[in-house]
């Protein structure tokens, strides 16, 4: 039997399977690690590690039973409406991704709350902005209080700011304020005037960051978003910063990436982008777990990390 890497968009896919190789005989197994889709022992392949790739790349696989994503992310692999209901799916959960997101989501709170960006242009036009209020007052809301969520609310709760959290279901977490359901929505979203989006990213939660939500909004409030692209209506953010629903933006996560050199977001003055890199999984931390699993597969033991599909996360 065998494992298949397929992902479009990476050139380090040697080195995913040197990695994987070396730590299946760790892990006292023999498991032949191929790069596809296009393989000569389709008929081997029982796990597929995946990331941005074609649906219909899996199909060539008659014997395939399960799919891990290669980072966090699944809904590159769960939407793929015509999956057959036998076939797993597991995510990769990685301390150090946790770090590297809870590290940008605190640059960017704290570059908001200290007033950094005013301050950059004030430099560039050789002017001594003083101020006796460098710093705006913060009350930090995030969207989504899973692993992420989880992390960065407690580090953010470490440093004194005000924490509150929405979630489909309710969330007990020290130092936080938790809403949970659609009606609870518009309380959460008027308690806070920097909202950060964590949502997993499903047929409930796409396009959940539009012109209804920002009218719902602080006045003023400012948004965060690193989770995915598709959450955010883009064109219904400008209209809100338009309207000063919004004051600003930091996007590191985009409906189509790389950003057209056409797109709007380029030149506003109000949105600050990165090219998503917010937090990046590192092979070294995913190979032990994807073989891991592996392992379990093939002893029929349960996965670790595993999606509830009809959830989408």
């Amino acid at each position: 039997m065998a494992i298949v890497l397929i992902a479009p968009t990476k050139d380090n896919l040697e080195y995913w399977k040197k990695g994987l190789e070396e730590e299946a005989i760790k892990q006292g197994l023999n498991v032949p690690v191929l790069i596809g889709p296009e393989t000569e022992k389709d008929e081997e392949v029982k796990m597929a590690v995946v990331w941005k790739h074609q649906p219909e790349m899996l199909y060539r696989f008659p014997k395939l039973q399960l799919i891990s994503s290669m980072g966090a992310g699944v809904d590159h692999i769960l939407k793929d409406k015509k999956m057959p209901a036998d076939w797993q799916v597991v995510r990769i959960v990685d301390n150090q991704l946790s770090g590297s997101m809870s590290n940008y989501l605190l640059a960017a709170v704290l570059n908001y709350h200290k007033r950094l960006p005013g301050y950059i242009e004030k430099q560039a036009k050789k002017e001594w902005a003083y101020t006796d209020e460098p710093e705006r007052p913060v009350k930090v809301g995030i969207l989504g209080l899973g692993e992420l969520g989880s992390d960065i609310a407690k580090k953010l709760v470490a440093l004194g700011f005000p924490v509150f959290s929405y979630s489909s279901s309710p969330k007990k977490m020290e130092g936080v304020k938790s809403y949970a359901g659609e009606k609870e929505l518009p309380l959460f979203l008027q308690q806070v005037n920097v909202l950060i989006c964590l949502l997993p990213l499903t047929e409930q939660t796409r396009g959940f960051l539009n012109l209804s939500l920002f009218e719902k909004c602080t006045p003023g409030t400012y948004l965060i978003n690193v989770a995915r692209g598709e959450h955010l209506e883009e064109t219904d953010l400008v209209i809100a910063i338009e309207k000063g629903w919004i004051s600003g933006a930091m996007l590191d996560v985009f409906k189509k990436e790389p950003l057209p050199g056409e797109h709007p977001f380029w030149e506003h003055p109000s949105i600050f982008i990165t090219p998503h890199i917010a937090s990046v999984t590192h092979p070294d931390a995913a190979i032990p777990q994807i073989v891991e699993n592996y392992k379990r597969l093939m002893n029929g033991e349960a996965l670790m990390n595993e999606i509830d599909r009809k959830k989408g996360y």
